[in-house]
């Protein structure tokens, strides 16, 4: 026991002596010090040991699963059900429409009205391909209160050849065409019965013309078209004209330089003299050459687009030899201000355009053959205007515009000088020639398009013009205001009709009686006031199947023998049925 003592107490002096050497260890500490490792520690990995997914089972009683066997008793079920079979939904196609190459149309109405049409449209092989197609339009009926004959007669052949490569594509182009037309405008209860039976009234016209042209695919030039026409008619007048024109475009940047070249010359002669002469003698002859050059720059950004351009005109008037360069803006601009419901656009252009008797008998077929043929000086012609889409279905255009030219041509009535003894009987007041005057003209012109569906379109348009001639002469049946309304409609899938409205306002011509003096200033004249007209026109149609159908139209449906040249009533009501048939040649 006492031995146990000892141990004890000697246990807790040795600790105390312990404690007391730490306490005064901590009390002498020198601070911190750096150990310098001077071997790079290299860990190693040692392989790690997987424990087996199935471990061995050293157990001395393992149990065995007991194998289990499935029967299947069927029973039979009596059953009436019968499924039905799935049907795939489809989308029902519209039909396309069923085309042909050729059709023919006939028509025959009051007063002995007639009109035939056909064409055809053929290809070769994929590559090229030609069309024809010939019209004629025709009336033999009187126009009441006219002494003279009024039978009209329209034919022309149109033929045409397409040849198309993977690079360009060209073509040639023939027309054919025959006019006839009567001088029967003389004044009212001038003549007498023996002097109006011994007029020749009758005036024949005959169009022949060739054209061919180029179109190349990405090449700095772009296209070519040369034309040659043959204008001749039954008073021994005849007229030649060539027109050459090309195009090259050339990028700048990111733009586009285009440059047009144009060569047009036109020459022809008159047997006859003009009216104001007392004789027949001489005859009138003409040549007019331009050649023309129009650089124009074409800039597009966003909403915005610009062409700068200008026009550079050599003209030569052979006949007279007499020659002058003229050069002409060229400029127009295009602004979307609010996308498709508002596009601000204008211009100022020029030109020096060609005149020739075929286009003054497009005019006016009652012109008589002692015209002089010169080209008109569109100095500039300005414009600003807006159009755009107010809603999905109605759109509108609104353009003011002043222009000023020189040799502006007037019809104006032939004085009457029946001591001429011409071929033809157009002396006696009953045929128009071309006046040139300098002019400057306001123009204000709205139009408003609307699309009540897919079936009803209807438009209608107006235009005012203010004019003031150099001479101080009425601008000669220039009507200050005009306008027209059109609709068509779709009825169902078998029927359609549509309408054409318009108007004309009044106009001004000159009545005079030739002297022997040859000067217009001495002739006795008097202003002639032609009266404003309104004219109606409308057609219905039913197609029987894909290849027939049957029309009905009518025109001047308010019976109104109006005057759209002086001393020149036209027919009233006419009525006109046929039929047209669609067939593959």
């Amino acid at each position: 026991m006492l031995k146990h003592i000892n141990l004890v107490i000697f246990l807790l002096l040795g600790l105390s002596q312990t404690l007391t050497a730490q306490e005064e260890d901590e009390k002498d500490d020198i601070g911190t010090e750096t150990v310098t490792v001077t071997k790079a520690y290299t860990p190693t990995i040692s392989d790690a040991f997987k424990i087996k997914s199935s471990p061995n089972l050293n157990d001395s009683i393992v149990l065995q699963k007991k194998k289990i066997e499935y029967n299947i008793f069927s029973v039979p079920v009596a059953s009436t059900f019968t499924p039905a079979k799935g049907k795939a939904s489809a989308v029902k196609k519209t039909p396309p429409p069923v085309l042909y190459n050729s059709y023919a149309s006939a028509g025959v109405g009051n007063p002995a009205n007639l009109m035939g049409k056909f064409y055809t449209s053929r290809t070769i092989d994929r590559e090229s391909g030609y069309t024809i197609g010939l019209d004629h339009n025709s009336s033999r009926g009187d126009i009441d209160g006219v002494a003279l004959d009024n039978i009209y007669s329209n034919s022309k052949l149109n033929a045409t050849y397409i040849k198309r490569d993977r690079y360009f594509d060209w073509g040639a182009d023939l027309n054919l065409q025959h006019r006839l037309y009567n001088w029967y405008g003389i004044p009212d209860g001038v003549f007498t019965e023996e002097e109006v039976n011994a007029i020749d009234e009758r005036q024949n016209y005959f169009t022949a013309g060739v054209e061919g042209h180029i179109n190349v695919h990405d090449s700095y030039f772009e296209n070519a078209k040369l034309k040659y026409r043959r204008f001749w008619d039954s008073a021994k007048s005849g007229e030649n004209r060539v027109a050459f024109e090309s195009g090259f475009g050339f990028p700048v940047a990111e733009e586009k330089l285009e440059v047009k070249a144009n060569i047009d010359y036109v020459n022809g002669k008159f047997e006859n003299s003009a009216l104001n002469n007392p004789s027949n003698e001489p005859g009138i002859d003409y040549s007019n050459l331009q050649v023309g050059v129009s650089p124009n720059l074409v800039m597009n950004v966003d909403d915005f687009s610009l062409n700068l351009g200008v026009k550079v005109v050599y003209g030569l008037d052979a006949e007279n030899s007499d020659s002058n360069f003229y050069i002409y803006p060229a400029v127009t601009a295009s602004y979307r201000l609010m996308d498709d419901m508002a596009i601000a656009y204008g211009g100022v252009e020029g030109g020096l355009d060609q005149n020739s008797y075929y286009g003054y008998v497009e005019g006016n077929p009652y012109v008589s053959p002692t015209l002089g043929i010169l080209p008109t000086d569109r100095q500039y012609d300005g414009y600003l205007g807006v159009k755009g889409q107010l809603l999905p279905n109605l759109s509108y255009n609104v353009k003011a515009s002043y222009t000023a030219e020189n040799r502006v041509p007037l019809f104006k009535l032939n004085p009457q000088n029946t001591a001429r003894d011409d071929d033809k009987g157009y002396f006696y007041g009953n045929s128009f020639e071309v006046f040139y005057d300098d002019m400057k003209t306001i123009g204000v012109f709205a139009e408003l398009n609307v699309d009540v569906n897919r079936n009803f379109t209807l438009g209608v348009n107006a235009e005012y013009y203010n004019y003031n001639t150099e001479t101080d002469n009425p601008a000669w049946n220039l009507p200050e205001i005009q306008g027209s309304l059109f609709m068509d409609y779709q009825i169902g899938k078998k029927w359609y009709a549509g309408a054409n409205l318009f108007y004309v306002g009044s106009r001004e011509d000159v009545a005079t009686i030739a002297n022997a003096s040859g000067l217009p200033s001495t002739f006795n004249a008097e202003i002639v006031e032609l009266d404003s007209y309104f004219d109606a026109n409308a057609h219905v149609g039913y197609r029987w199947n894909d290849r027939l159908s049957f029309f009905l139209r009518v025109a001047n449906i308010a019976n109104n023998n109006y005057q759209r040249w002086a001393n020149y009533p036209v027919q009233g009501l006419q009525v006109m049925a046929g039929a047209t048939y669609k067939f593959d040649l």
